[in-house]
């Protein structure tokens, strides 16, 4: 596909617009956290999409592109786009330079989407607990809620020129805070209300962690979690999926 549209959302939130004829090819499904998987090649390998990966991670492995995780913020099936918020640091990385730089008609390639949560209309509460990756998600989720639901947010994000979410339902309140360990005071202080609740927690990996404890001891069964790590502190994507087939990379 190709860059529509590129806007500013926050000073370190980037939107990306993306459409055309490739648009047919990625398999949706109705998940509020959905995410695809993008391909960064190399300009000096000289590499033209669709990239064969598979004859790449065989015969030159030097030039396999780059892969990002990123959520899906919005998917117009309709006319055919779907955009991206980046999360921009600078110059640190490899997707937040890109979208910070990008212009229409630059060319995106990527695989997905995948994604497994959706809020259920029928769990007496809800939980969202994120960073500042995770924003995207919690966004589309408060979007699909019913008015009537009731449920927290509880989120890190450490500038308040970030701290942006759509209207919530009157029933879901908002708590930010500006840093993980606030993060995870924020969720084992929370005044627990009657019933179980559905529970979205993505973020940092030690973090997640730390909140999964939190969950357990509040005894919320496996079945009412999403929760998994977006990244982990000091590693690039990489290194982070490598490790999630290891010991230091799963979260119980």
């Amino acid at each position: 596909m190709s860059v529509q549209s590129v806007t500013e959302i926050t000073p370190n939130l980037i939107r990306v617009r993306v459409g055309g004829d490739g648009f047919d090819e990625l398999a949706s499904n109705d998940s509020t956290d959905k995410y695809v998987k993008i391909l960064f090649a190399d300009p000096q390998h000289g590499l033209t999409p669709p990239y064969d990966l598979a004859d790449l991670r065989e015969n030159s492995p030097e030039k396999l592109p780059r892969k990002r995780t990123y959520t899906v913020r919005e998917l117009n099936e309709d006319e055919k786009w779907l955009s991206i918020d980046f999360v921009v640091h600078g110059d640190v990385g490899v997707a937040g330079p890109w979208a910070k730089n990008a212009q229409p008609g630059d060319p995106i390639v990527m695989v997905g989407p995948g994604g497994k949560y959706r809020p259920e209309t029928d769990s007496p509460w809800h939980l969202l607990i994120a960073d500042h990756t995770a924003i995207p998600a919690v966004s589309t989720a408060l979007e699909a809620m019913d008015t009537e639901v009731k449920g927290h947010v509880i989120a890190c994000v450490s500038e308040e020129a970030d701290r942006v979410l759509p209207a919530t339902p009157a029933g879901v309140t908002v708590t930010w805070v500006s840093s993980d360990d606030a993060l995870i005071a924020a969720v084992r202080d929370l005044d627990w209300p009657e019933g179980t609740p559905q529970v979205f927690a993505h973020g940092e990996r030690e973090t997640i962690k730390a909140i999964r404890t939190v969950l357990k001891d509040r005894d919320v069964p496996r079945e009412a979690l999403s929760i998994t790590a977006y990244w982990a502190r000091g590693r690039a994507e990489d290194q982070f999926q490598a490790e999630k087939r290891e010991p230091i990379g799963k979260i119980d």
